[in-house]
């Protein structure tokens, strides 16, 4: 992967091509499937790690615009939140999130900062923290993943979920919002979960 032979874009393992990663999401037999979503994931982060590409890194950071977030779903969303396909799918599911609602995610963010400054800035946004500079946050944890410390971009991660659990307990009423907000701190939870894992070396 740290060779450039002038084409466009790296390559990929054969495993890690859209068609490859549908048609394990699509495998019928459940071990088969259980399999599937822990070698994608660990293809995925270790063909990131190895290759030290800023191209290949923006396009696994990207990797939802490609496949579609339902692929992602139907590979990691139904495995344990503390393995390596579980925070990854939450990892990518914040990113979505975050880029399909950049109002509502910076509103809830901007009132969180009062009750968890120390979260503010274990995150990391930009101040001040609008739909531009989460968006960048979220670009900036994915990349970490794959360049960068794991186990920071996990704990990153969960910061910015409790942030935005606060602040959206703090704007909405109702039971609805605050089941929400409880399992944006769940999120966070099992986020910081998976950052102790991956220092231990047992995030799989």
């Amino acid at each position: 992967m740290s060779e450039h032979t002038g084409r466009e874009h790296p390559r990929r393992p054969a495993m890690f091509s859209p068609a490859a990663m549908e048609a394990h999401a699509g495998s019928f037999d459940p071990m088969q499937q259980i399999e599937a979503a822990h070698e994608t994931a660990a293809v995925l982060v270790h063909t990131g790690r190895a290759a030290h590409d800023p191209d290949l890194t923006a396009r696994l950071v990207a990797l939802v615009e490609e496949l579609g977030l339902s692929t992602l779903a139907d590979l990691w969303a139904h495995r344990p939140a503390r393995s390596l396909p579980g925070v990854l799918w939450r990892l990518y599911a914040l990113r979505e999130w975050v880029r399909h609602a950049p109002p509502e995610a910076s509103a809830d963010y901007a009132a969180g900062i009062r009750f968890t400054d120390v979260n503010h800035a274990v995150a990391g946004v930009a101040e001040p923290p609008g739909p531009e500079e989460l968006s960048a946050l979220t670009d900036a944890i994915l990349a970490g993943v794959f360049e960068g410390d794991f186990a920071v971009a996990l704990d990153r991660a969960a910061a910015f979920c409790r942030v935005v659990a606060a602040g959206r307990a703090d704007r909405s009423d109702g039971e609805q919002a605050a089941n929400r907000a409880a399992q944006l701190l769940l999120t966070a939870d099992d986020l910081a979960a998976g950052a102790e894992l991956w220092r231990a070396g047992r995030l799989a």
